[in-house]
Order: C-alpha cells, then structure tokens, then sequence
C-alpha cells in the first residue's frame, strides 16, 4: 500500500531539507507558513486537512502578492525579490493552476447552468457560483477578471 505525505508531512520535511542545505529563504517561508497553520489551527480548535492547509497557504501567497507593487513602488527591490522567492516556494504546495481557457470553460459553463446570458447586475451570482469550483486552482482576481470579459 502506497501512501502519499500530507501537507503538512511535507512542510516539516522541507523545513528540515532547508535547514541542512543552509536554504535560508525557503527556511523561513516554510516556517512562516507553518505557524500560520498552526495559528488556524489553534484559533479554530480544529486540526487542518490538506484543503485547510492548501486554503491557508493560498491566503499566503494572495497576502504577499498584495504587497508586491508597494515594495515595486518603494524601490525596494530586495523586498519585492524575497517576495517573489517566498510566492514561487508556496505555490509549490499548491494545486496547480488552471490556465484561463480551462477558467473560461468552467465560466461559460456555470453561466449556462444558471441561465446568464450576459450583464454586469448577474456579476455576483456568476462569482458566487464558480468560486467554489475553482477553489485552490485559479487565482480570484482572475476570474473576476475572466467573468467580467464574459458578462460584457
């Protein structure tokens, strides 16, 4: 019987792998993300299944994104590079994502089940229901993106 290492088996792993090769950038990223596991964990008294811990790594990566124009912006190079590194690092841990045709098909195919033909007002009820489908591997911002090429 074959079985496969958890998320979080995966994390420790890596810590440690990263702590012999002296890798000090994905050290620390494995480790921020491990306590911000942890800290889920304790908040919601509840232990994380590989979805949990994939939603919270997607929040990391989504919190660094966020702060990449400002340290752009700044001229802060050296931040903006850790940055970069620390997002390439988590998105290993995550589910690979889909590329904009495949987005674009599950789209038009929640449209088509819900009856939307087009129209900024059906936005909402559109995000809503392909959210949830493509949770973990698209991007949110993309598909709002996609979903308001769609609705014109």
């Amino acid at each position: 019987m074959v079985t496969t290492m958890g998320l979080k088996e995966r994390l420790a792993n890596d810590y440690k792998e990263a702590m012999k090769a002296k890798d000090e950038i994905k050290k620390n990223t494995v480790s921020f993300a491990r306590a911000a596991i942890k800290q889920h964990e304790v908040d919601s008294r509840t232990e994380l299944d590989d979805a949990g811990i994939t939603a919270v790594l997607s929040k990391q990566v989504k919190m660094r994104k966020d702060a990449l124009p400002d340290f752009e912006k700044a001229g802060r190079t050296d931040l903006s590079d850790a940055y970069k590194r620390e997002i390439q690092i988590l998105t290993e841990y995550l589910p690979a994502q889909l590329t904009d045709e495949e987005i674009k098909a599950v789209v038009e195919e929640t449209a088509a089940e819900l009856g939307i033909e087009g129209g900024k007002q059906n936005m909402g009820k559109l995000i809503g229901a392909v959210m949830p489908k493509l949770k973990g591997a698209a991007d949110g911002s993309r598909v709002r993106k996609i979903i308001e090429e769609r609705l014109g």
